[in-house]
């Protein structure tokens, strides 16, 4: 089997790591992997931000870059729901683009999504011990609709203990360009979303998206709250000795 990477901007420039550690895992489970020089950002800062003109000129990048491609593979849920989600409302229906990016669309599919419900994996073999929680982040699970394919592979992962924290389904307060035009309430939102933690009392939390990890690491750290965090992705690598352990025992931070 083949698929593309979709890296994303995010982790291409703050967590190389994760995708890093995506083509890792497909490679070991028999899946080849190519990586498409010509993406660039998804668009959806600028979709979110009303600029949608702007998005749909990278939409139309995006759809010519991946074409060709028999599968689309991301680690982020967020980015995955603007191509399967949004790119529609962007091309009107019945164009030739609208069609083309609906075909686009269908071979789209998040990470843990693509393991678990096209792959058939939920065992990769990885070790990490620890006591953790996942973030479920809104794009990835409200959109998507991916909630269960992360859980099942955390579970399988030995002698790590999953617990899920009360209200996993706040969001963290990122929201991309949001986290900068409306700080004060991004905080506070971030803020709601550690309290969750308290009650299940873990050293890591887990993601599935750069955006919401890189949010929560920032306030956990700011906090001085001893958790770790770290993208499902990187986490399966390296217990499943694909990968080294980062500088600081693997976590992404």
């Amino acid at each position: 089997m083949e698929v593309a990477l979709f890296a994303t901007c995010l982790s291409d420039m703050l967590f190389p790591r994760v995708p890093e550690a995506v083509v890792r895992l497909l490679h070991r489970e028999g899946v080849k992997v190519t990586f498409p020089r010509g993406q660039t950002c998804c668009g959806q800062p600028a979709f979110n931000s009303g600029f949608h003109d702007e998005a749909r000129q990278m939409a139309r990048n995006f759809i010519k870059v991946f074409a060709d491609a028999p599968c689309i593979i991301t680690p982020s849920g967020s980015c995955a729901s603007m191509v399967r989600v949004f790119y529609p409302e962007l091309f009107t229906e019945g164009s030739e683009e609208h069609r083309t990016c609906l075909a686009v669309a269908d071979r789209t599919y998040e990470f843990s999504e693509f393991l678990v419900n096209v792959l058939g994996k939920s065992d990769l073999g990885a070790t990490f011990p620890g006591r953790a929680t996942y973030h479920r982040s809104c794009h990835m699970s409200r959109e998507l609709g991916v909630i269960e394919p992360p859980i099942t592979l955390l579970n399988n992962v030995r002698e790590l203990t999953y617990v899920e924290m009360p209200r996993a389904d706040l969001c963290c307060g990122f929201g991309g360009t949001f986290s900068v035009r409306m700080a004060d309430t991004s905080i506070a939102m971030a803020d709601a979303k550690i309290t969750q933690m308290d009650p299940v009392d873990v050293d890591l939390l887990v993601g599935s998206d750069a955006g919401c990890i890189m949010q929560l690491a920032g306030r956990l750290g700011y906090l001085g709250r001893p958790v770790r965090t770290m993208h499902l992705a990187e986490l399966l690598a390296v217990g499943a000795g694909l990968m080294e352990p980062a500088v600081g025992g693997g976590v992404t931070r």
